[in-house]
């Protein structure tokens, strides 16, 4: 049995690029050593979430970058769990530096949102939520990295603040493809609903 068609309201979407950061996708980012960038690459993740968030924009569908910033030193980064101790072990995501910066081609453009953060989550402690209900957007179309920790997180806290959710399978990536389909086949399963970066454009209308 197919799974139905994927619907969405473009009047009531909106996108969010999360962790797409040097740091975090890219060669030289003080992640590398993980298997992000390779595993981005796989994925082609860059151009495909570009490609949407092109599509987005020309439906006036909201653009939202939701970054996960350190202030030098790490100053007020609670170290309580290994992701936020290798986050300042690794003097990574810094502001104002390259590891911290978008990745290219995924620079915010005229119009689209920026929401910091500095846990996984991208709604914790964020104004993400404010945002998205002060747009009119009950629906969230999530890309970035890391598909099994921060997407998987953002994704769990926007299904029970009452979002609709859906997880771009090919606009997403991690450090390999067991994590991946871990957590696009497993974790994801009753949270949200997954589909390419074609498939959520072709049900956006764009």
């Amino acid at each position: 049995m197919s799974e139905p068609e994927l619907q969405l309201d473009p009047r009531r979407s909106a996108l969010i690029i999360q962790d797409m950061q040097n740091d975090v996708i890219i060669e030289g980012g003080a992640f590398a050593d993980s298997g992000a960038p390779g595993h981005a690459k796989s994925q082609n993740i860059v151009a495909n979430v570009r490609e949407l968030a092109q599509a987005c924009r020309s439906r006036g569908i909201p653009v939202i970058h939701v970054w996960y910033i350190v202030e030098p030193g790490a100053l007020g980064l609670r170290t309580n769990a290994p992701l936020f101790q290798g986050v300042r072990d690794a003097n990574a995501l810094v502001r104002g530096s390259w590891g911290a910066a978008p990745a290219e081609g995924l620079e915010p453009q005229e119009g689209d949102h920026v929401v910091e953060k500095m846990r996984m989550n991208g709604f914790y402690d964020t104004r993400l939520d404010i945002l998205l209900r002060g747009l009119g957007a009950d629906t969230i179309v999530i890309t970035g990295a890391w598909t099994n920790m921060s997407i998987e997180h953002t994704a769990r806290h926007g299904a029970d603040a009452g979002y609709e959710v859906v997880v771009a399978s090919d606009g997403t990536s991690t450090t390999g493809d067991e994590w991946q389909h871990a957590a696009l086949d497993y974790a994801m399963t009753n949270v949200a609903q997954v589909a390419s970066c074609a498939e959520i454009a072709r049900a956006l209308g764009a």
